[in-house]
């Protein structure tokens, strides 16, 4: 039998009975749009299409070995309790600095 405990708190799952709950979350590099310009419109686009896959596919080669190191994946396993938990704050994010008190 395979056995799970909860990720956040250590709860065992597996006896409990309880539902277990994967949360699966990935961190990568982001990259902006390409911007168009006037001067694109008047091109041809099936050339510029063309172009665009071109570049594109040095892009991801260039940059596939970059990203494998700033590429993370995470699995966890969470009991209800904490599923919930994470739903409401998924970046556990402090209530306290979210509130704006003045410095008095």
């Amino acid at each position: 039998m395979v056995h799970f405990t909860c990720d956040l708190c250590g709860r065992d799952i597996t006896s409990s009975g309880e539902d277990r709950f994967v949360v699966k979350m990935e961190a990568f590099p982001g990259f902006d749009p390409n911007e168009i310009k006037e001067e694109d419109l008047d091109d041809d686009p099936m050339e510029a299409v063309s172009e665009l896959l071109r570049r594109d596919e040095e892009f991801a080669s260039r940059n596939d070995a970059e990203d494998a190191g700033r590429r993370h994946s995470f699995r966890f396993d969470l009991c209800p309790s904490c599923h919930r938990k994470f739903l409401r704050n998924p970046l556990g994010k402090s209530n306290a600095s979210v509130l704006d008190f003045s410095k008095n």
